[in-house]
């Protein structure tokens, strides 16, 4: 896996571009070729990541082995259905246009934190962060929480 920083980034997507078109032709190295799309997938809309080891595993699996964090099937399937919206959004204000998300910017102790809402009685919490290197603006957004609205 190779880490880059902003200014490496802003370099290689032009290239890393030009390589998937070649790269559809010629299908030489299938390893190398997956690897960019998923990368360049990504640069497509908002980076996800997820502060809490359960929230993650409940995204790629579909269950969490955290017996304090069980959740109904339903339950699960919209906050994977959630989590894949926040991925597809190039910026926070694509949210505003989905009203079935009651996106909002939460207060008091919570300050800073913004929610969706997977059901009347569960949202995702979590945080943005815009990091900008020249014209290419990169959105991070840290699931923080699926939380129980009324607990």
């Amino acid at each position: 896996m190779f880490k880059l920083n902003l200014v490496q980034l802003k370099f290689l997507i032009p290239i890393v571009r030009k390589f998937i078109i070649s790269a559809t032709i010629v299908r030489k190295k299938v390893n190398i070729v997956k690897i960019i799309i998923i990368f360049v997938y990504n640069l497509n809309g908002m980076i996800v990541t997820f502060e809490k080891e359960y929230l993650q595993e409940l995204y790629e699996t579909g269950k969490t082995t955290d017996k304090k964090r069980r959740f109904q099937p339903e339950i699960t399937t919209k906050y994977i259905q959630r989590i894949k919206i926040l991925e597809k959004a190039d910026r926070i204000e694509d949210l505003f246009v989905f009203n079935s998300l009651h996106y909002e910017a939460l207060q008091g102790n919570k300050l800073g934190i913004l929610s969706i809402r997977v059901n009347l009685q569960y949202r995702i919490e979590f945080t943005v962060n815009e990091e900008e290197s020249g014209e290419t603006i990169i959105t991070v957004c840290n699931i923080l929480e699926l939380s129980n609205h009324y607990k």
